[in-house]
């Protein structure tokens, strides 16, 4: 009897986790299809063209000069979560001491091909005016494009939206994506908040460690790049043998110090010196 219960609640037990495991992978229908896949070291089509936000036909390959690219698909006239990545990327762009235009350069483009080059420059005004860093407006770009050459895009960086007509907005993810000089994805960050450091050391990596400075370095063996969370976290392995190999030179210039420090001593220690014979003799 004990050993059919035994298997009863085995069975029972295996069914309510079965159970749950659906419900966590269920994907309500208004959002299936929606998402953001990581593909990492996957090349962008450069030769993809757009319309930027002076109205002038241009290829992604245009803004890839040597330096890493932030890569935004948001468009312009999203009624929330577009507006909400941009400006926790401000945000995260002015918590860092390098520069857009001078360091990294910044590339938006909007997946509604249904917006022209107009709404782009208007859009760049505004959060050029909110990042207000010189060279700013020749490192920020707005653009927008045909259907086409947006999923090119799109696909290439694991973007994946829908449209809802009972809305008129388009269901999406939200998130950025650092490519390289070469324009490979090489770090993506989830959620509309980006702290500075991830930022600096997404740019740093991407850039093979031609940006930023040793303290850059130093930092990216502490933490290590997250890719299900899509975030920089601590690495306490490094971390420990970071403090162990400091904790052991410090060690080592203490003693060196104390080995001096005795020497110093020794030096200033006047000789001792035989009694004189007439004292000595007193002495007696």
């Amino acid at each position: 009897m004990d050993a059919r219960r035994q298997i009863a609640c085995a069975a029972l037990a295996a069914a309510i986790i079965a159970s749950l495991f659906r419900s966590a992978q269920a994907v309500p229908a208004a959002l299936q299809g929606v998402g953001f896949d990581q593909r990492l070291n996957q090349q962008v089509p450069l030769d993809a063209e757009f319309t930027d936000e002076a109205g002038r036909s241009v290829q992604l390959t245009d803004y890839f000069h040597g330096k890493p690219v932030i890569l935004v698909l948001a468009y312009y006239q999203c009624p929330r979560l577009c507006t909400l990545v941009l400006n926790g990327l401000v945000q995260g762009m002015l918590e860092m001491k390098l520069d857009a235009g001078r360091d990294f350069q910044v590339v938006t483009i909007s997946f509604d091909p249904r917006e022209d080059w107009r709404l782009a420059a208007s859009k760049k005004e505004s959060y050029i005016l909110r990042y207000a860093r010189p060279g700013a407006a020749a490192g920020w770009h707005f653009l927008t494009g045909t259907e086409e050459q947006i999923h090119r895009v799109a696909d290439a960086v694991g973007f994946r939206y829908r449209f809802d007509p009972a809305q008129n907005q388009f269901l999406h993810a939200a998130g950025i994506v650092i490519l390289t000089p070469e324009g490979r994805a090489s770090r993506y960050f989830y959620d509309v908040n980006y702290s500075g450091r991830d930022l600096r050391l997404g740019l740093v990596e991407a850039a093979n460690l031609q940006i930023g400075s040793p303290v850059d370095q130093i930092l990216l063996y502490c933490f290590h790049y997250d890719a299900a969370l899509g975030r920089y976290s601590a690495s306490i392995m490094n971390m420990v043998r970071g403090l162990g190999v400091v904790t052991m030179i410090a060690i080592g210039a203490f003693v060196v110090f104390l080995q001096r420090s005795h020497a110093r001593v020794v030096r200033r220690t006047p000789p001792v010196t035989d009694l004189p014979e007439a004292n000595v003799t007193a002495a007696r």
